[in-house]
């Protein structure tokens, strides 16, 4: 299905670097273990990992940029058999939440393992190419799948999304799972019932900002407190404060290369923020200030 190419240029004549697989699919995946929050935005747990009585080694196992848990599998080439194998491991995972939560919080740390999103554990499946019918296969399986291919131009490694399937379901934080789980009243309200008891105004202006976002060719899953827009990675993310009525949206930039404007936008870097941390977060209140970050948005998404 991917068809990238890549070129080196040398006095305006173009020569065409061809790409390849890795030698060896191992290869691969220690590059991306030891990459893994910079390339998918997942934070590594544990390599090869036993699943016991499912006879098998999960390739990787980690946690993603929302809290979500996340397998990683890998196939130096084409291999019909990733996906169906991914699945199998997700069928571990669903039986052993504890011994996850337990893995979690010895190398991330308590709140880590304590904010565990157990709605949708995600699986990513990169290979050196899908077929059409690998990802219209994800459509039938409704399961939360990413499909990645991946090439090599000498020293350069490249990571495209070519098929994905979202979240469908609501977040359930917790222990307990999304089928189970019941909400006391002492729990956090989401960012759903925020825009549902938004103002008419408030509501229309988030779905204009939607409609932007998912112009830019992205993925929309919603989280707990946050909408995440992401392709491998978030790309934005909003949440929605109806009592100062305005939409706060973080996204993937650098700080220091953008031009901050005292109240409209700032740098998030350090503030431990809800979404996106350590890029730049803009406040829209009206739809010219909708205007005013649309190139920032822009930025954000190809950045992605």
């Amino acid at each position: 299905m991917s068809n990238l190419k890549a070129f080196r240029i040398c006095e305006g004549h173009a020569t065409e670097i061809p790409g390849s697989s890795v030698a060896l699919e191992r290869h691969l995946q220690t590059l991306i273990e030891a990459n893994m929050e910079t390339m998918l935005g997942i934070r590594f747990l544990a390599s090869e990992y036993a699943t016991g009585r499912h006879r098998g080694r999960i390739d990787s196992l980690g946690l993603d940029e929302n809290g979500t848990p996340a397998i990683v599998e890998y196939k130096r080439a084409h291999d019909k058999s990733v996906i169906t194998q991914a699945l199998s491991y997700l069928s571990w995972l669903h039986d052993h939440h504890h011994e996850f939560e337990c893995l979690v919080k010895e190398k991330l740390g308590t709140e880590a393992a304590e904010a565990i999103d157990w709605c949708s554990p995600r699986l990513i499946c990169i290979a050196g190419d899908f077929t059409p019918h690998d990802a219209v296969a994800l459509e039938v399986i409704g399961r939360r799948i990413d499909l990645v291919s991946y090439q090599t131009f000498g020293d350069v490694l490249t990571l495209q999304l070519v098929a994905s399937v979202a979240s469908a379901t609501a977040p359930a934080r917790g222990k307990a799972s999304a089928t189970t789980r019941t909400f006391s009243s002492a729990s956090p309200k989401s960012v759903q019932q925020y825009l549902d008891e938004s103002p008419q105004a408030l509501q229309d202006l988030f779905a204009d900002l939607d409609a932007m976002l998912l112009s830019h060719d992205v993925q929309k899953e919603t989280q707990l407190h946050y909408m995440a827009y992401r392709r491998i990675k978030n790309v934005a993310t909003v949440r929605v404060q109806p009592r100062n009525r305005m939409l706060v949206v973080n996204l993937k930039l650098d700080p220091d290369a953008v031009e901050l404007e005292e109240g409209f936008s700032r740098d998030v870097r350090g503030l431990g923020c809800l979404g996106i941390k350590d890029g730049v977060e803009v406040r829209i209140r009206s739809r010219e200030d909708l205007a005013r970050a649309s190139d920032l948005i822009r930025q954000s998404a190809e950045a992605g």
